[in-house]
């Protein structure tokens, strides 16, 4: 599916984690978000680098759980769990708004996990390489489950926040079908 201007979904749920590789856990009540930073408490925000938040469908997750595994949203440890809207093929420099005021550019499509992480241990596969995509945070606000997301405006491939390297490693995976 096209990714187009005024494309909308929702947010399933909002999750965090304390540390890295590990699932993350839901917060019904919602989070705030940082502008240039990520989700508050959890352990991937940071000012220094182009994934501040992640995204993942609840469509990837039902795929999943069709194959056998138990998982339930935040196993791949995705910040939104989103219904909806196709958000594993938009293209970087995306921008898309959730809820009220966040404002999100998508800056990584997949990722390339380098050991496998407590999420495959537990869940016996990580769907989130494949099919999870990064945001750096435009601009900041709260996200709750069930909160709009739309699409603002779709990006032509690039993202001025992504690193060439980070890029370059994702494109030669998918190239030698790793990821």
């Amino acid at each position: 599916m096209k990714t187009e201007v005024g494309q909308k979904g929702v947010i399933r749920a909002t999750c965090i984690s304390k540390r890295k590789g590990t699932r993350k856990e839901p917060i019904p009540e919602g989070v705030e978000v940082v502008a240039h930073f990520g989700v508050k408490n959890d352990a991937h925000a940071s000012s220094d680098w182009h994934r501040q938040v992640s995204l993942l469908a609840w469509e990837s997750i039902e795929r999943a759980q069709a194959m056998g595994l138990d998982v339930k949203e935040g196993d791949f440890a995705e910040n939104f769990c989103t219904e909806g809207i196709d958000v594993m093929h938009m293209p970087m420099g995306t921008q898309v708004k959730i809820g009220e005021d966040v404002i999100i550019e998508i800056s990584q499509i997949g990722k390339v996990c380098h050991t496998r992480c407590a999420i495959y241990y537990l869940a016996g596969d990580c769907i989130f390489p494949r099919e999870g995509i990064f945001g750096v945070v435009l601009q900041g606000g709260t996200v709750k489950p069930g909160d709009a997301l739309e699409v603002l405006k779709v990006g032509d491939g690039t993202c001025e926040y992504s690193p060439a390297d980070a890029i370059a490693e994702v494109e030669e995976a998918r190239r030698n079908g790793t990821l």
